[in-house]
């Protein structure tokens, strides 16, 4: 399960709710293209605001399997459809996430320039604690 969706004229989770659904592209880095090809439709993503906000902010469904980028020349770009499915209760910083202790292992943290994360089933209901649920 991803975190992260950025790239294209998607900059927030805002973008993507307003439109309901989009092209998951932009990412450039080997090892996020590696997770973002293992991801199936009906996978569900947190979607983690960059820049100064640093947290995330809502939660999104993959609705297609990965395929090549059609707009690059580029056999190893890969992008996926996502639609939004609703905002989180309550965002959650970077540096929550940081001070929770049972996230010392967590990839968003080892490896926090990657735009794609895969997040672990603990990580992800810890998360969902955290964020108190859905709206």
């Amino acid at each position: 399960m991803p975190i992260r969706l950025r790239g294209g004229e998607y900059q927030s989770y805002f973008d993507l709710e307003r439109d309901g659904s989009t092209v998951w592209d932009g990412v450039n880095n080997s090892l996020a293209l590696q997770h973002l090809r293992t991801m199936l439709s009906g996978d569900l993503t947190m979607i983690y605001h960059t820049g100064k906000e640093r947290q995330i902010i809502g939660l999104a469904e993959i609705v297609s399997q990965p395929y090549i980028d059609p707009t690059l020349n580029d056999s190893k770009r890969a992008v996926v459809d996502v639609r939004a499915l609703q905002r989180v209760h309550q965002p959650l910083t970077l540096a929550q996430i940081k001070q929770d202790n049972k996230f010392t292992d967590f990839d968003l943290l080892r490896l926090p320039r990657l735009s794609v994360v895969p997040v672990w089933e603990v990580y992800w209901q810890r998360l969902i604690e955290l964020t108190n649920g859905t709206n």
